[in-house]
């Protein structure tokens, strides 16, 4: 067995899904990344105009990065919040995906060091200016839809994405030749069509950008098509044909608490900051803060009363 499948096969028994290696260099994203950025395409995501070099090339990110091992981690509910309430990301419903990923690269990384105690690297979910799917891909996870999202054949989408780069070098993984055919399913669900066209998100118009990423006002164009959601929005990856075979994930720390699954509109509309975070403490949703949780529910309630 050589070390790159014993890598492999630690990162299964942390409790990985899957895990790809691919080569550290340059991504040569940079023509389409440029365009989306100059087509305003992130919204107000400032960030994402910053570090570009170290977001296309890992080796500026990283010093002397050699390798790009990717993980996936399933986060797929046994048990969902029911159609009526006020509807919630899967992703969101235990707690935050980034201290859960994280904290299990960070021993995969102890695992590499224990046969190699010099290696450097870094670890990362959704942390750091990294382009994720992108790697993910070409270490053969799974392929980048036309929702832009990493599908594993077999699994389906949900799942979170981290990354291990370290400068040591490994056996490297292919891309896989699956793809979405010729199916459009993400793109005609889309309520406001922020999928305009295969693999181009506009932000400004995507349930999830103004649910979370908005500091300001919900967008008086997408209000009214916020369907249930106050915070994210799983529309596209529902109606996805590869997500017929999600099975519920096997992580604890992605439970939901009973006080989340009997959440309604009657508690979210009546709640106060305390009661906010104690039921969201160490949960993503702490991302739209308190404020934006409360405009989501006033969008969301003012559609009802129409």
């Amino acid at each position: 067995m050589t070390f790159s499948e014993e890598i492999k096969n630690e990162a299964l028994r942390l409790g990985f899904d899957e895990c790809g290696i691919s080569r550290a260099e340059d991504s040569g994203e940079e023509d389409r990344y440029m365009r989306w950025i100059e087509d305003n395409h992130h919204a107000s995501m400032g960030y994402m105009e910053r570090n570009i070099d170290k977001r296309l090339d890992p080796r500026i990110l990283v010093d002397g990065a050699k390798s790009i091992i990717s993980v996936a981690l399933n986060y797929y509910p046994h048990r969902k919040q029911p159609f009526h309430a006020p509807q919630f990301a899967y992703y969101a419903y235990g707690k935050d995906y980034h201290d859960v990923v994280k904290g299990k690269l960070k021993q995969l990384l102890s695992f590499i060091r224990q046969h190699y105690p010099e290696v450097s690297g870094r670890y990362f979910s959704d942390s750091a200016p990294v382009l994720e799917r992108f790697w993910a891909a070409q270490a053969g996870i799974g392929f980048i839809g036309k929702n832009t999202l990493l599908i594993i054949p077999g699994k389906g989408s949900f799942f979170f994405l981290g990354e291990l780069i370290i400068d040591l070098e490994l056996d490297y993984d292919s891309p896989i030749s699956e793809n979405c055919g010729s199916c459009t399913r993400c793109l005609d669900a889309c309520p406001t069509n922020a999928i305009e066209e295969p693999f181009l998100i506009n932000s400004n118009k995507c349930i999830s950008y103004q649910t979370i990423e908005n500091r300001g006002e919900i967008s008086p164009e997408i209000s009214p098509k916020l369907k249930n959601y106050v915070f994210g929005c799983d529309i596209c990856q529902k109606v996805c044909p590869w997500n017929r075979l999600s099975t519920p994930h096997g992580t604890p720390e992605f439970m939901p608490s009973e006080d989340f699954l009997s959440i309604d509109l009657i508690k979210l509309t009546e709640m106060d900051e305390e009661e906010y975070q104690k039921l969201f403490r160490g949960s993503a949703v702490k991302r739209t803060k308190f404020a934006g949780l409360k405009r989501n529910v006033n969008a969301i309630s003012k559609n009802r009363n129409k």
